[in-house]
């Protein structure tokens, strides 16, 4: 059965002195000590530079990564920014709409495209719409602004939308601003 290796025994086997090496003169082992000692410096000066080595590497790696948080963190809205970018193209035209006299008919029409526009845009990236008209009021997403008698709706209902609101994957943006019904 064979002991384990470490490099404690290792170093222990090596400074013993052999059989072989007490047959050696003072001379002669003084020169073999020599050579075991250049050997030594030798795998000490290799391993020293490999250490330096590493912790360059490492230094780098560091480096890169904080660069990479930076440039995410710097460029994280560039998709989000070029999929509104047709909307503001459509919001100058509708303005140079405004200014050559296009009848209201055309420019309803072009609004309503850019809000689709805007609307697509955001919901690439995850945002919904918070519209919930004829639905139960929901604290978590709605805002009550008011409260208003109804007859017509149930109660705790929300009979209208002042403001709509707006998830992102789930997490509220910004809630609904709406008119409950208080019942009669």
């Amino acid at each position: 059965m064979s002991k384990p290796h470490s490099p404690e025994a290792e170093a222990k086997t090596e400074a013993t002195p052999t059989p072989e090496y007490k047959k050696l003169t003072a001379k002669e082992q003084i020169e073999f000590l020599e050579k075991e000692w250049e050997v030594s410096q030798q795998k000490a000066s290799e391993n020293w530079d490999k250490l330096l080595r590493a912790m360059a590497e490492l230094e780098n790696i560091k480096r890169r990564a904080e660069r990479d948080v930076t440039n995410a963190h710097k460029y994280a809205l560039e998709r989000f920014v070029d999929a509104l970018l047709p909307v503001a193209d459509s919001l100058e035209q509708a303005l140079i709409n405004c200014n050559t006299g296009a009848d209201h008919e055309t420019l309803r029409a072009g609004l309503e495209m850019t809000l689709q526009l805007l609307m697509q845009g955001m919901a690439k990236f995850g945002v919904k719409l918070v519209n919930p008209i004829g639905e139960p009021f929901d604290p978590h997403l709605h805002e009550a602004m008011m409260m208003q008698e109804s007859a017509e709706h149930p109660h705790n209902s929300v009979i209208a939308v002042m403001q709509k609101g707006y998830l992102l994957h789930d997490r509220l943006v910004r809630p609904a601003r709406v008119i409950v019904c208080k019942g009669t």
